[in-house]
């Protein structure tokens, strides 16, 4: 590990300023005493249907759409207002009208990516440390991230100390985070839920697991993974959960738009269902943020909206998402353009704490996410 990397480590686990940022700085008061965050990702998720729902020239065999008339009358509209509620319905629903949604290029706001690989490790490296490094972060290979995220940073924070956890679909999660160094309780991949004493839910869920036919060797169901991360939060209250669905990525590698669509369909009605959960809990009603984000785009054709990489052209463009007590409803968000790499900072101060005082590489927060009266 580079020296610069064990001071960062060593000066948030003391609380004590790093690099020349004063200690005020770093002590900000967070905007309430109890604020938790709860961050979704839905992998390799593109803008066009997020924006604009089902793509017309996409419901096609040449897609890999098995029933298109079938994918028809339940995706398609003749409005792209109505396109985009029937494929989202909370997003559009509840986010759009109470929260708001960066990246709309018919708005003049794109949101990009920063690093050039556009591919999933990168991507996660960037949004969680807050800059891109396209010479020591340029494979998906299982090595531990040298550099400091929000996630580690945080779990080393007065108050949230072993409450900060992440659930993921991809095995690839642990060396992204840096479990070993972060201290960081990550679940990723296929695999059983860990640990003594589980819960019955937690044991029907291991059944399952090993029941279950793996379609991928290193990523898990997004429904196995969503049902983990409930009962996570159920059992143990964390105050800042990640987690990572990974279907859309996955069937848009494999061409099946059907699956996409239907994948990123049950990634809205999962987060809707965690979203009602979070509010009927008195320890996160109106104390939550809720924030959903991708990795990284796709192409824009009916050849290559399969695919992403440092060659494919628009895989830059991604998108965010962010609802909850401090953030004004501002909806689709105009003339403000936005990167992967203020995801960090937002986690942060959307809890009241200022990742970039350790992390001075770090990007902005999202623009307006947090009232400016209650900004650290």
């Amino acid at each position: 590990m580079k020296l610069k990397n064990i001071l960062l480590v060593l000066l948030t686990l003391v609380g004590q300023p790093a690099f020349g940022q004063s200690a005020a700085k770093l002590s900000a008061p967070a905007t309430s005493p109890n604020r938790n965050v709860v961050y979704i990702t839905w992998d390799g998720f593109r803008w066009q249907e997020l924006f604009g729902g089902a793509q017309e020239i996409l419901i096609a065999k040449d897609a890999g759409v098995a029933d298109v008339e079938g994918v028809k009358r339940r995706y398609w509209r003749e409005s792209e207002a109505e396109r985009r509620e029937v494929l989202l319905p909370f997003v559009w629903k509840t986010i759009a009208t109470k929260g708001q949604i960066f990246g709309d290029p018919a708005k003049n706001a794109q949101a990009k990516m920063e690093n050039t690989h556009k591919f999933s490790y990168p991507g996660y490296s960037e949004m969680f440390c807050g800059f891109a490094d396209d010479k020591g972060v340029d494979s998906n290979k299982k090595f531990p991230n040298p550099h400091v995220n929000v996630l580690e940073f945080l779990n080393h924070r007065p108050g949230f100390e072993k409450r900060v956890a992440a659930i993921a679909t991809w095995d690839v999660f642990p060396s992204i985070l840096n479990q070993q160094r972060s201290g960081v309780y990550v679940h990723a991949g296929p695999g059983p839920i860990p640990g003594e004493a589980p819960t019955d839910r937690e044991r029907m869920l291991n059944e399952m697991i090993s029941d279950t036919v793996v379609l991928w060797p290193d990523n898990q169901i997004d429904v196995i993974t969503m049902q983990v991360a409930r009962e996570y939060l159920l059992k143990h209250k964390p105050r800042v959960l990640f987690i990572g669905l990974g279907e859309t990525d996955e069937w848009g590698h494999g061409r099946r738009y059907d699956r996409y669509l239907h994948a990123a369909n049950r990634s809205d009605a999962f987060v809707a269902k965690l979203w009602e959960l979070l509010q009927s809990l008195p320890e996160y009603k109106d104390q939550t943020s809720l924030v959903l984000g991708c990795d990284h785009g796709r192409g824009s054709t009916i050849r290559d909206w399969t695919d992403h990489g440092a060659k494919i052209e628009g895989a830059e463009f991604v998108w965010s998402a962010v609802l909850g007590p401090d953030t004004p409803a501002l909806g689709v968000r105009s003339d403000v353009n936005a990167t992967l790499s203020q995801i960090a900072a937002t986690l942060a101060v959307l809890v009241g704490e200022d990742f970039r005082a350790t992390s001075p590489k770090s990007a902005a927060p999202l623009a307006d996410v947090v009232k400016k009266s209650e900004r650290p």
